[in-house]
């Protein structure tokens, strides 16, 4: 089992706003968050989430270019990262498939392909807005 790394006092701060957003945040709306607490620049924000992510502990949704706190972690263990994004309300849901984790690797396999990371999102409507 993974054990959750050491946080620096930024990358704290940005889990904190991250674990308790409705929704997925860009790097501006996590830095507003946190003017309060004495962070004014991009690069503390930018440099916390990548630390986060490194450590599976933050996923960056790659087409709202925000980021969410991983829901998943125990879960997934950090292989594949799949998204269902309502495009009505904005919430975002974390899952995992293994029989579709599998067939990308056995894709990957058969075409002598190695991917390096990989995050699958889905458009449409949620439950509630459909």
């Amino acid at each position: 089992m993974n054990e959750t790394p050491a946080l620096t006092k930024n990358q704290s701060l940005v889990m904190s706003v991250l674990s308790e957003a409705k929704s997925p945040l860009s790097a501006y709306q996590i830095l507003d968050e946190l003017r309060p607490e004495g962070l004014r620049a991009p690069l503390q924000v930018y440099r916390a989430l990548d630390k986060l992510t490194e450590h599976k502990l933050v996923h960056r949704i790659e087409s709202l270019n925000a980021f969410v706190a991983c829901s998943h972690a125990a879960e997934h263990g950090g292989e594949m990262v799949a998204f269902a994004i309502c495009e009505a309300c904005g919430r975002v849901e974390e899952f995992c498939d293994p029989v579709l984790q599998s067939r990308l690797a056995a894709w990957s396999h058969e075409h002598d392909f190695i991917p390096t990371r990989t995050t699958l999102e889905i458009k449409g409507r949620c439950a509630a807005c459909h």
